[in-house]
């Protein structure tokens, strides 16, 4: 039986006392940790699967103001995410990096004279920009442009950004463990009992099936699709805010062109699709809108999504595309704030910040997207400041670099110099590939110094390009447990994984998740950088 002290809170003999749980290991989730655990906050997060393993994983890999929200009215979302673009740009320099995209125009769509307007208001939104403006474009007197057909005469390019979605996820979990947050992957919160200045939680591990009961000030409802749900069956509370479900799916096929820019298609429904150049060698294309009310846990791509999406591109493109082109195709549900716009494609991609707190405060996230997230983080706690004694009002994640980020991007081909001086016959398209997901923490804690020799090793090969320090890294530091958390969310080398070298690097994981001590991966979060 729990006993309470005078003021009603747990007594400490009882377990430890967080001031924030957060249910949802995505990236608003894990946003708000890294701000709150910042801010001085005891924060304990709670994932059911692993980190970014729903929603925050299965995105477009933008990092953008959203050229088409303009349409809707979307100004003060477009700003503040075209501010945001420019922030992360600065603070996570190796996953995050410019893009140049190409908008061709179609005289039986959008007139020319509207996109030149929307992209007007798109460079001068945010009186920060540092990325290169629009420019008008002579399609066939490009080399970006004669990969489109010739009836395609006139478009334009302008600046976004690209981003390694599910590696932002991991990395604000990472730098919220290294201030003291405790991050439980593969945890599930049965149900939260409510008091009137704190709540009791039952969390489940998913995989040994044994509870505990933890004691939090707040809660923070993160849990993305599921936030409705979160709310009414394990929290007991009636919202008057809804999120609407859409499906988006992509596919992954053989690069389509030789250029560095991406595209974005206007399709005849008013639709955008883009198709955006991948892991070196492949394109993706992406992404489609389909109301979903089935279950969020299991989502994958139909065939007349395929069909969708390959006319996009061959509406646009000499290089004709069939379904049996794809080698890769992923699918998420994005819980988007219900707006009840008639239309999946028009419904606000901005969030709504729900605080209920009429006794224990929860506060629940409803929508959203990648680009603002650390806003939203700011925002979250903002509102929940009056509620909770000790939060510290200064925010400071605007400036301050993720794990590994603490370079200038001029200074990325230095990074990878130094692998290559350091790893005698490690490739450079290796080199470059760990710095793009690792940055100055590739060469600090990913390689390890083999006793009597002044070079450092990487392991055994265990397929593609991807050796045994990298792994045993993502291991103890970043909650990755099976060759798909690597594979698929802290890379894409699944992309190059024959069977046979996913049966290799499963069995390399067992054996070393079975050698490791109990409590070494939390220690080893918090010591790095």
């Amino acid at each position: 039986m729990t006993t309470l002290s005078p003021s009603g809170l747990p007594r400490s003999s009882d377990g430890p006392i967080h001031d924030l749980l957060i249910v949802g290991g995505g990236i608003n989730g894990t946003g708000i940790a890294r701000d709150a655990t910042g801010r001085g906050l005891k924060v304990l997060l709670v994932e059911k699967d692993d980190l970014a393993s729903h929603t925050s994983s299965a995105s477009t890999k933008l990092i953008h103001g959203g050229l088409r929200y303009l349409e809707y009215y979307e100004f003060r979302l477009v700003r503040e995410a075209l501010n945001e673009r420019e922030r992360l740009l600065n603070i996570a320099p190796h996953i995050i990096w410019p893009m140049r995209f190409i908008l061709p125009h179609s005289a039986m769509l959008r007139p020319a004279w509207l996109l030149r307007t929307g992209l007007f208001l798109y460079d001068n939104l945010c009186r920060s920009m540092t990325l290169p403006k629009t420019r008008s474009l002579r399609l066939q007197d490009e080399a970006a442009g004669r990969v489109l057909r010739p009836d395609y005469v006139r478009g334009f390019e302008y600046s976004d950004g690209w981003v390694q979605d599910s590696r932002l996820v991991a990395l604000n979990a990472q730098d919220a463990a290294r201030r003291g947050a405790e991050i439980c992957t593969r945890t599930r919160l049965v149900n939260a009992e409510r008091h009137p200045d704190h709540w009791v939680a039952t969390l489940e591990d998913t995989t040994t099936g044994e509870t505990r009961q933890v004691f939090a000030r707040a809660v923070i409802n993160a849990a993305g699709p599921w936030v409705a749900e979160l709310l009414k069956d394990r929290l007991s509370i009636d919202s008057r805010n809804h999120v609407r479900l859409v499906k988006g799916s992509h596919i992954v096929v053989p690069k389509q062109f030789d250029t560095e820019q991406a595209y974005i298609l206007q399709n005849p429904d008013r639709r955008i699709v883009f198709a955006i150049p991948y892991e070196k060698d492949f394109t993706l294309i992406g992404t489609t809108d389909i109301p979903w009310d089935q279950d969020a846990n299991s989502v994958t791509i139909s065939k007349d999504e395929i069909s969708y999406l390959c006319e996009s591109v061959n509406r646009y493109f000499k290089r004709s595309l069939t379904p049996d082109d794809v080698v890769w195709s992923y699918s998420g549900v994005r819980p988007l704030y219900d707006d009840h716009s008639g239309n999946a494609s028009a419904v606000t991609r901005d969030y709504r910040l729900d605080l209920d707190h009429s006794a224990a405060p929860v506060l629940s996230v409803f929508g959203g997207k990648i680009t603002t997230y650390r806003k939203l983080a700011e925002h979250a706690l903002e509102k929940l400041a009056p509620h909770l004694k000790g939060l510290s009002l200064v925010s400071w994640t605007a400036d301050s670099p993720l794990p590994g980020g603490d370079f200038k991007r001029s200074e990325f081909s230095k990074l990878v110099a130094s692998l290559l001086r350091h790893i005698p016959g490690l490739s450079t398209e290796t080199a470059t590939r760990l710095v793009r997901n690792y940055g100055t923490l590739a060469e600090t804690h990913i390689l390890s110094k083999q006793t009597g020799s002044e070079h450092a090793s990487l392991g055994a090969l265990l397929g593609a390009d991807l050796y045994e320090r990298e792994v045993d890294y993502l291991i103890d530091h970043e909650w990755a447990r099976n060759a798909q958390d690597i594979l698929w969310r802290r890379s894409k080398l699944g992309l190059r994984f024959t069977d046979e070298d996913i049966s290799r690097l499963e069995d390399y994981i067992t054996r070393r998740l079975h050698h490791n001590a109990p409590d070494d991966r939390s220690e080893s979060v918090t010591e790095i950088i």
